[in-house]
């Protein structure tokens, strides 16, 4: 007997309302679109996303969901995400999904 079945056995009256889909999580407006490039820096290549107008915390959140997806290093320096590798098509498809307007920059 899981927890479902004892609450359904105390509370014999409620009815489960079904969860409501997951919105779209948009972290804030951009009115420029965010830039998405690439670079090598040592013979390594990295991607680059600048130009994100909200506040620090909201782009620390965006750097954070990005790098625990793609399972890559990277870091948060001075309002620009550096992740580790060429996942720019990959990272565009995902700010595209959240609502950012992206510009693909270099190669």
């Amino acid at each position: 007997m899981d927890l479902r079945d004892q609450l359904k056995n105390l509370f014999p009256e409620h009815v489960v309302k079904n969860e409501p889909d997951k919105e779209k999580n948009t972290f804030w407006w951009q009115n420029e679109p965010l830039i998405c490039k690439y670079e090598k820096r040592k013979g390594k290549p990295i991607t680059i996303i600048e130009g994100f107008n909200g506040t620090t915390n909201d782009f620390k959140l965006l750097a954070k969901e990005i790098k625990t997806l793609f399972s890559v290093g990277g870091s948060f320096k001075d309002d620009t995400i550096i992740i580790q590798g060429d996942y720019r098509d990959k990272i565009m498809k995902l700010l595209q999904e959240k609502g950012f307007k992206v510009k693909r920059v270099g190669g």
